[in-house]
């Protein structure tokens, strides 16, 4: 909603990239997570099942829904949509919200992702812990008119969960949804590993307790 020249005088970097989702936003009070894994064997042509990736972002969703509801937010999915909603019906909790976040289901957390022609997934999600939310004014998220953006902040007020206690909720989330195991690393193992090749059978999710989750399939 606002030009290229508005965005940098305002501090706003605006990268292009190549993945579904249309536009979102990133900044501080957010956790993103860009899970890379292999996510299945590929067809006769060399192609990923469609299924196989649709599933992947369904599956996404679960563990962020699974993630709220430990924080006490009860969030879910939208037919038709991507991302992890909140109910109007939640409104009664957020006294802090503005009234248009009270008429229709918000968004409290993004995805957009990229599986590349190997069956690599790419990109990932971003959910809204406690982000500065007047900057989800300037665009329209997702391309999605008249749903708005809401925060876990917004909802649980003083008692929003620091990033760190989210990231490592949300890893041992991801684990479950994915059937996979966890272990906890420095995040500068996990950049090393990621440059040395890895077999196929790899079932690992790796994450570290200073960072965001890192997952590797």
């Amino acid at each position: 909603l606002i030009d290229v020249q508005e965005c940098q005088r305002r501090g706003i970097e605006v990268h292009w990239v190549d993945r579904g989702g249309d536009v979102t936003y990133h900044g501080p009070g957010q956790l993103v997570g860009y899970p890379i894994m292999a996510l299945g064997a590929l067809d006769s042509t060399g192609r990923l099942p469609r299924a196989d990736y649709v599933a992947y972002v369904r599956r996404l969703e679960v563990a962020l829904i699974n993630t709220l509801a430990g924080f006490g937010i009860v969030a879910g999915q939208r037919r038709g949509l991507t991302g992890v909603w909140v109910q109007p019906d939640m409104a009664s909790r957020c006294p802090s919200c503005p009234p248009a976040k009270r008429l229709a289901p918000a968004k409290i957390a993004a995805i957009g992702v990229k599986v590349s022609a190997a069956g690599v997934s790419q990109h990932g999600f971003a959910l809204n812990v406690a982000p500065h939310m007047d900057d989800w004014d300037l665009i329209i998220g997702c391309g999605l008119q008249g749903s708005p953006s809401v925060s876990m902040e917004e909802l649980l007020g003083s008692d929003v969960p620091g990033l760190e206690q989210v990231a490592e909720a949300a890893a041992l989330s991801f684990a479950r949804a994915f059937d996979r195991e966890l272990e906890w690393v420095p995040a500068a193992r996990v950049l090393a590993s990621a440059a040395a090749p890895h077999p196929a059978s790899s079932s690992y999710a790796y994450s570290s307790p200073q960072g965001r989750p890192h997952a590797q399939g």
